[in-house]
């Protein structure tokens, strides 16, 4: 009853416990008079009978013993650990496995280094004097589409080595999957670095590995793959498209000659114009052709406008005038493009006020004709009408491609 006045009936409840006090302090002046035992003695008797004689709990025995309502803690919904992108297997006694999970690790003697080597393990052994306090970061930066790239940069005195390959202090080189990772000695390997987002690299010819580390896929399209891959020597993002000759297998027998590809290529590497795209390299595979091309990281015009719904005006105007500079410029090369479309025109940034460029320029020069109209059969929206009426044949000129820059004008 006590405990329900208390809670619900405030004010009777204090003038209970201004009479309980009272009463208290009456009992215990009594039991003081009456006893020379302890003051503790004397506190216990007197509360003892104030319980049983008068019926009515002291302040002393109420207060302690209220049973308060408990008030339950805020629950906070758990965040999801970050996923695992990279693994370090350690090589060299003393180094212990270490999975990437955040952005950014730093590695060194520095014990505020997220991977420290300052411990028993490593602190007795020969190298550790030639390890620097900061030796070397691993970390990602946003690429293509804001997709993660994996980096290893060196900061020590004595070197970090990818591969056998010197870093250099201050300058980074991507991560590739089966990376091997050296400290001061080119022959000290202390990790291999397992990406779990890219392929395996050994999967690509020899040739291509000894220039280029490949990455992760951008995109697909009817003509091929094109992936993200670095520069071994720069560091220099490129895109690569890997076009499979299966696909687009070229003989004689169609009506068309056996193309010089790689004159074609040299033609498409001289071409230098800010509206359309470098051809950097070329490779010619037995089973596929590896176009390396400069890399756009603003998407294509077609993810811009679908993304949008509609461009402004003075946008739409400025893609247009860079889009008509750049089949000009193709056109007084002798270069007829063919398969004009949003797809195929490329974004320097995210920004509305961009650079454009314009694409797959030379697929023509590359497959053959035959082989490139079959491949834009599915897509004809842009296409000219005597493209479509001449299936595959050489009987139509450049002016197919202001057909296309108009459709695309009206999109």
């Amino acid at each position: 009853i006590l405990n329900q006045s208390y809670i619900f009936i405030g004010p009777m409840f204090l003038s209970v416990y201004g009479k309980m006090s009272r009463e208290t302090g009456t009992e215990s002046q009594q039991s003081q008079g009456g006893s020379s035992s302890s003051s503790s003695s004397a506190a216990q008797s007197s509360s003892q009978s104030s319980s049983s004689g008068s019926g009515t709990l002291s302040s002393a025995d109420t207060v302690p013993t209220q049973e308060l309502a408990s008030i339950p803690e805020d629950t906070q919904l758990e965040e999801p650990a970050p996923s695992c992108w990279g693994r370090l297997w350690a090589l060299e006694k003393g180094f212990w496995n270490h999975e990437c999970r955040k952005e950014e690790y730093w590695f060194g003697r520095d014990r505020q280094c997220d991977y420290s080597f300052d411990h028993p393990a490593l602190s007795n052994t020969e190298m550790y004097k030639a390890y620097s306090k900061r030796h070397f970061r691993i970390f990602r930066e946003p690429g293509p589409g804001n997709t993660p790239v994996a980096y290893i940069e060196d900061h020590s005195a004595n070197g970090t080595y990818l591969d056998r390959e010197l870093i250099g202090k201050g300058k980074k080189l991507p991560l590739r999957n089966n990376a091997e990772v050296a400290l001061s000695l080119a022959s000290n390997k202390v990790f291999v670095f397992f990406d779990l987002t890219v392929d395996d690299q050994s999967i690509y010819p020899k040739e291509f590995q000894d220039k280029y580390i490949m990455s992760r896929t951008l995109g697909c399209g009817v003509c091929g793959e094109v992936k993200l891959a670095f520069e071994k020597s720069t560091c220099r993002k490129v895109a690569v498209k890997i076009i499979s000759k299966h696909k687009f297998f070229m003989s004689a027998g169609e009506g068309e000659t056996v193309l010089q590809v790689d004159s074609e290529i040299e033609i498409m590497k001289k071409l230098n114009h800010p509206c359309i795209i470098k051809t950097v390299d070329f490779f010619d595979f037995e089973e596929s052709y590896y176009v390396i091309l400069e890399l756009m990281e603003g998407g294509d015009l077609f993810e811009r406008i679908t993304s949008n719904r509609r461009l402004t005006e003075s946008t739409a105007k400025l893609y247009f005038y860079q889009m008509l500079l750049a089949v000009q410029y193709l056109h007084d090369h002798g270069i007829t493009h063919r398969d004009l479309k949003p797809e195929n025109v490329l974004l320097s940034s995210t920004s509305e006020n961009c650079l454009i460029k314009i694409t797959d320029f030379g697929q023509s020069k590359i497959l053959g004709e035959t082989s490139l109209m079959k491949t834009l059969c599915g897509t004809p929206t842009y296409l000219a009408p005597e493209v479509l009426k001449g299936s595959g044949t050489t009987g139509y000129s450049k002016v197919v491609d202001c057909w296309s820059l108009g459709v695309m004008l009206f999109v």
